[in-house]
């Protein structure tokens, strides 16, 4: 078989039902020994074997669950958006007594081998699955695997197979997006960038149509958004480079707070004030955004707690629960002392 098999294949393959199966795989009384014998000999051809979540249950073992990250790990050291998010995790799964295996990999491709291989040895029982991109291969995988997944952020339509075990738990990126821009435009800005995150990603496209869509509904016509991988150093790149522009923007939203501190030190670098001639929000707000001079506009949100609830979805499903698409609070935005109104509207107020 391309996936594990289960209770439900030795059932139908023994001609018993589900319950008549577990009765016998877990040595409790209910089946005749005639059938639970018949019951064994059907799982062991089919090479059937208890899962740790299913061990941790009846005290025999402990589970774990697997997270990958497929990005740089140059980019992971300071972001503490993931830090938050795995504290979050492990919050949740240590009230199970569920461990956490964890692995960085360069790409999607590396990603999906680690989930084979993992599937292979059954090293765990279940996936946390980050990035969600276009066209993205997990899904399908994890569902020909048969392994119990919950993706943090939402996937492209149609990528979950019907069916599956999988659960999404996101937030809504373009209500974010529309909440800075609609904050922006308030102060009198016209020229906004966006120094976004990987091209490929889910959240990235989100963001950027998002940005698009709420510039064309407010009549701005000087909106442009440029990708990377999300490191100070990119970040502080594409910051040089809108800032050489003849026109250059009045404020610029950055997909996470180390881009946006190292934007507001390439501000600094060129004589640039900060919120008099350009403004800068963060996407995540962290205790560097509330601790740079001037302190910055962030959307701000509890990521632990995001973190936890995906760990708390994918215990349900381990628990025999169903796919759920669950919504989760979205960022909102904190003003702080790095937006303000731009030089033309400022001399206007005035």
């Amino acid at each position: 078989m391309l996936r594990r098999p289960t209770i439900k294949d030795i059932a139908r393959r023994a001609g018993v039902s589900e319950s008549a199966v577990s009765f016998a795989l877990n040595g409790r009384p209910g089946v005749s020994a005639v059938t639970r014998e018949r019951i064994r000999r059907v799982a062991d051809q089919l090479g059937w074997l208890p899962s740790a979540a299913a061990r941790a249950l009846s005290g025999e073992g402990s589970a774990t669950v697997g997270l990958v990250l497929a990005r740089p790990a140059r980019t992971l050291g300071v972001e503490s958006f993931f830090l938050q998010l795995v504290s979050g995790v492990q919050e949740a799964l240590a009230l199970r007594r569920l461990g956490l295996l964890f692995q960085v990999v360069e790409d999607v491709d590396a990603e999906c081998a680690a989930y084979r291989r993992w599937w292979a040895e059954h090293r765990v029982d279940g996936l946390l699955v980050v990035d969600p991109r276009e066209d993205d291969p997990r899904p399908a995988l994890l569902a020909e695997l048969g392994l119990p997944a919950v993706i943090v952020g939402a996937p492209g339509a149609g990528a979950v197979p019907p069916g599956a075990a999988i659960s999404c738990v996101r937030a809504d990126d373009a209500a974010a997006m529309a909440s800075v821009v609609g904050h922006l435009h308030g102060l009198g800005h016209r020229r906004v960038a966006h120094i976004a995150g990987l091209p490929g990603l889910a959240h990235t496209r989100r963001r950027v149509a998002s940005l698009r869509a709420e510039a064309d509904r407010r009549g701005l016509r000087e909106v442009t958004s440029v990708t990377t991988d999300y490191s100070d150093a990119q970040g502080a790149e594409a910051t040089r480079r809108l800032l050489a522009n003849e026109r250059p923007p009045t404020a610029i939203v950055y997909d996470n707070d180390v881009m946006a501190v190292a934007g507001l030190a390439v501000a600094a670098e060129r004589g640039v004030s900060v919120p008099a001639e350009l403004s800068i929000v963060a996407w995540d707000d962290s205790t560097l955004c509330r601790n740079t001079h001037p302190a910055l506009t962030a959307l701000t949100r509890d990521t632990a707690a995001f973190g936890r609830h995906a760990a708390e979805e994918l215990i349900a499903l381990l628990d025999g629960g169903p796919a759920r698409w669950v919504e989760d609070a979205a960022p909102r935005l904190m003003a702080r002392e790095s937006t303000a109104a731009p030089p033309r509207s400022r001399a206007r107020l005035s």
